[in-house]
């Protein structure tokens, strides 16, 4: 099960781009209730998550998109 951005429900995913020597990155993953988990590489499973509501992922990725966090 995957929802509209391509997330695997139950699955902790991070950027293709990202490689993997676990750096900087951060992992998404999809719960099962329409909400989105994100957190750290580094800190799996010991550090803390943020969770999202649908609604709030899917605005901060639109945000994201039309550049919006960008530095100026």
């Amino acid at each position: 099960m995957s929802d509209a951005s391509g997330l695997r429900t139950g699955v902790w995913t991070k950027a293709a781009a990202s490689g993997g020597n676990g750096g900087s990155c951060v992992e998404v993953m999809w719960r099962a209730d329409d909400g989105v988990l994100v957190r750290d590489t580094k800190d799996q499973g010991e550090g803390p998550t943020l969770a999202f509501t649908r609604d709030e992922w899917l605005a901060f990725l639109d945000g994201a998109a039309k550049g919006e966090f960008d530095l100026p």
